[in-house]
This record gives C-alpha cells, structure tokens and sequence, in this order.
C-alpha cells in the first residue's frame, strides 16, 4: 500500500470510529441514560434501599421512527439466585425523553405507562439491595416498540419478554453498579 492510501485508511477509519452508530432505519442508536450516575457508574445510595430507594431519572433519545410505545427493565444479573429484576414498565408514550426521579409506585400512571411486579414483588421500582460483599451490576434496558402492549399493570418481567417478542425496533442499555 502506498503512503497516501494508508493515511486516507486511517483516516476514514478514525472518522468512522467517531461517528455514531447507525441503526437499520439509518438514524443514529437509541440512547437511555441517567443524570443521577455516568455509564457503568455507581448508582447512588438514595436510589437503593440503603436510600430513600427513589427511581432514578432516566432520558432517551433517538427512539426509532415507527415506534409506537417504550418498554423498560431494569435487572441485576449477579444476584445469588439467578437474575434478579428490580423494575418492570412499558406502555411507556414513544415521545417520552425523561422519567423523572421517583417514579410512582402504582400500577398506571398518568402517562399511560403501566408497571409490572418487580422480583420484591412489588409493583414499580425497588432498587439495589445485594447482600453485602461483590459489587453488583444493573441493566436498565429501553425497548422501542412497533405496538402498545396489551398487558394488565403488575405482570412479570416474563410476561412482559413474551409479549415485546417480535415487535422490537430498537433496544439501549445503560448500566450502573453498587455494592453493600
């Protein structure tokens, strides 16, 4: 390869590595974050039960076109007894950018929304509670989908996946940690 080849590859490469991803209907990635903590960041304590055990505020972005409702889990993969899931909600209006902190803990909710039975067994969000020692990581994953789910508020995570299958347009993560 001559010298101005090999540049102009770096070159696009490096370009290419700065650009957002795209996404199959070519607009960039779906995005969830949270004000309260940075990606793989400690979740802070009032979001826990060590706290006031507050929902976090969580922002979206890039939603594809086409959706037509937001679904969101939150789960903790390195519990002591399998996967442990802290907060169930879909239904969520697909023009929603922010859920504020401290989301009620009732079944349907002004917006629409609805929220299922956390592993607690509670309806809402409870946050993280692991038994003291490893650190612990959460996924709060965000679900465009093509339909609004046709689901009564308090079923399970489970319900909620066999539902969404197949009516998924986009997906994000945004993980924190926390340890006792």
């Amino acid at each position: 390869m001559r010298p101005t080849t090999l540049a102009f590859a770096t070159f696009a490469l490096a370009v290419a590595a700065l650009v957002a991803p795209l996404t199959a209907h070519g607009g960039p990635a779906m995005e969830i974050t949270s004000p309260a903590f940075a990606p793989n960041g400690e979740i802070p304590a009032a979001h826990t039960c060590e706290g006031a055990d507050r929902a976090p505020a969580l922002t979206f972005a890039n939603v594809p076109p086409g959706a037509k409702s937001l679904a969101l889990i939150v789960d903790d993969p390195d519990a002591p007894a399998g996967t442990w899931v802290h907060w169930v909600m879909w239904n969520i209006p697909a023009a929603t950018h922010l859920l504020p902190e401290n989301v009620p803990k009732s079944g349907q909710l002004n917006s629409g929304a609805i929220q299922g039975r956390n592993d607690f067994g509670k309806t809402g969000y409870n946050g993280p509670c692991p038994p003291p020692g490893k650190t612990h990581r959460y996924y709060f994953r965000l679900y465009a989908l093509d339909v609004k789910l046709t689901l009564q508020p308090g079923v399970t995570r489970q319900e909620v996946d066999a539902a969404m299958k197949g009516h998924i347009i986009g997906k994000a993560e945004h993980m924190g940690t926390y340890r006792r």
